[in-house]
């Protein structure tokens, strides 16, 4: 074999080894699911949207709820029996409204018991999706959010305030019309949201709270924790179980040339004693 050629393999190897070690993690990703599936007897799911490479070249991709994730999701409760729980690990910075709300539908709609993990957080449709569930398992860092609805860049909420402090025949109709459909926006997601929270709390609760989460009374990305979710009376468990963590880091950031974050592992129990506390139906 001639320099020429050494170079050109050496080339394809390089160039196949994201795809192998892609494969690699996949595997392991299936193996702890089904781990952790056996140990709590449910229907294993998880959406989980991070900025990963991929492909021939390591390109990054950035995900979001969409309509994909929707479809897969709800395949996935479809074909679940409808005794068996579903557990859904959720990590997401949201996405369209109507694929959030087809998944907190399916899982409102399945008989058996709907947990959601949330190990780091679960803003946006994300949060709309987490309210559907029986019971919201949460790191004690973890993070909700509001699910106020965004036109474009903006606000709903602010765009129908920056009007009604206008005087009207001095705003285009343009920005009428955005307003129009802001003040549409709000009163669905409220609704929907006070739909959904009325699995939880008395109607008059279930209002007020999804007046908090809808109607622009923080930043979209305002952090709600656990407890803050309990106050309100929402089925909330502060802490989560080890094997949901190691998980997450089968779900690695992409790498970077130099790491912002570095420290040293110290040694922590194995996931596997949570595992056969589960399976000897120890909590």
């Amino acid at each position: 074999m001639d320099l020429f050629q050494l170079f050109w393999l050496l080339i394809f190897a390089l160039s196949l080894w994201p795809i192998l070690r892609q494969q690699r993690t996949e595997r392991l990703r299936l193996k702890v699911m089904g781990q952790i599936q056996r140990a709590r007897n449910s229907r294993i799911i998880t959406l989980i949207h991070r900025q990963e490479s991929w492909g021939l070249l390591g390109l990054l991709g950035r995900r979001f709820i969409s309509i994909e994730d929707s479809e897969k999701v709800l395949r996935a409760i479809r074909t679940t029996p409808p005794d068996l729980p579903i557990d859904l690990i959720l990590h997401t910075p949201g996405g369209l409204v109507l694929a959030a709300e087809q998944i907190a539908q399916a899982l409102r709609r399945h008989p058996a018991r709907v947990s959601v993990f949330v190990p780091h957080y679960a803003m946006s449709g994300g949060t709309l999706i987490a309210l559907a569930a029986d019971e919201i398992w949460m790191d004690d860092n973890a993070v909700l959010g509001p699910v106020d609805p965004q036109l474009g860049q903006w606000p709903a909420a602010s765009i129908v305030r920056a009007v009604e402090q206008k005087d009207r025949n001095r705003v285009d109709d343009e920005t009428l019309i955005m307003a129009d459909m802001a003040r549409k926006a709000l009163a669905q997601v409220r609704d929907l949201v006070t739909d959904i929270l009325g699995d939880h709390l008395p109607p008059e609760r279930a209002a007020q709270v999804a007046d908090y989460l809808t109607q622009g009374h923080w930043t979209h990305d305002y952090p709600l924790d656990c407890r803050r979710l309990q106050e309100w009376g929402l089925p909330v468990r502060c802490g989560l179980p080890a094997a949901i963590y190691a998980l997450m880091d089968l779900y690695p950031q992409a790498p970077e040339r130099r790491p912002s974050v570095q420290y040293v592992p110290l040694p922590q129990p194995a996931p596997a004693g949570w595992l056969r506390r589960q399976r000897d139906g120890e909590g």
